[in-house]
């Protein structure tokens, strides 16, 4: 197993995590077998970006995005260098430190969640 540490986000996980993935999974699927309920609002086909994180430690460790993630999280709002969709992102054996944004693109568009 590979620890997962979730920084506190005010609605998904007030108080952060810190939780152990299965190599080969995705951070998405680990977060939400463990009640971080990320939204992913294509049901993780790599189809929008709600269910974009920040690696904020471990970057380097997962595999490269593909061309369709990167053209995605184009349109992710609060993007940064170490932005993945976590829905494409696989756990390896290197520990991960993520943070949820603040708000995902259907908060902006729509002003709430979900």
């Amino acid at each position: 197993m590979t620890t997962l540490i979730v920084l506190p986000h005010v609605e998904l996980c007030p108080e952060g995590a810190v939780i152990e993935a299965e190599p080969g999974q995705s951070i998405c699927d680990a977060l939400l077998n463990n009640d971080v309920l990320i939204d992913h609002a294509c049901e993780k086909s790599c189809a929008c970006t709600t269910c974009h994180v920040v690696v904020r430690d471990g970057f380097n460790s997962l595999e490269a995005a593909e061309e369709l993630e990167e053209d995605l999280l184009d349109k992710a709002w609060g993007l940064e260098p170490t932005s993945r969709l976590s829905c494409q992102a696989i756990v390896g054996d290197t520990p991960l430190t993520v943070e949820i944004p603040k708000y995902s693109i259907n908060m902006v568009k729509e002003g709430k969640r979900g």
